[in-house]
């Protein structure tokens, strides 16, 4: 079996869900050694996810944007943790119902996603900056 990982920064997004599948990609060119394995992303944050969704119509960023500020509000007055403003504690729960990784089959030498799925970079905060991602690739 075969391993590749690599760490990149990614430039900082805004509020939001992104697509960064392509950038995913640029960065390891050894898929094609890969007849059959897994892709791995791992954010190495606590106030964005990732997660594989709708990579066609932007819209449904949009929306997911909209359900997640509903129902993981702002403000809420029992929240404890604040101190680093009113996004930071909603952007940790809504990191952890999102996850901070995501597995992706690698099929010769291409991600085997379905045809209308991508992966996004889900920032929850206002300014979250640069992000760090380690992507892990292995197979034969």
């Amino acid at each position: 079996m075969t391993f590749f990982q690599k760490e990149i920064h990614l430039k900082p997004f805004s509020r939001g869900f992104h697509l960064i599948t392509n950038e995913v990609l640029d960065v390891v060119t050894e898929i094609n050694q890969i007849k059959i394995g897994q892709l791995q992303v791992f954010i190495k944050h606590t106030s964005a996810s990732l997660t594989i969704n709708e990579n066609a119509d932007y819209t449904v960023r949009a929306d997911f944007e909209s359900h997640f500020n509903k129902m993981v509000p702002e403000n809420a007055p029992h929240y404890k943790h604040t101190y680093e403003g009113p996004d930071d504690m909603p952007a940790h729960i809504k990191t952890s119902i999102l996850g901070a990784s995501v597995q992706i089959p690698i099929t010769n030498g291409k991600l085997n996603l379905g045809i209308w799925q991508g992966v996004y970079l889900c920032e929850h905060r206002n300014n979250g900056g640069s992000r760090k991602i380690v992507i892990t690739i292995f197979g034969n």
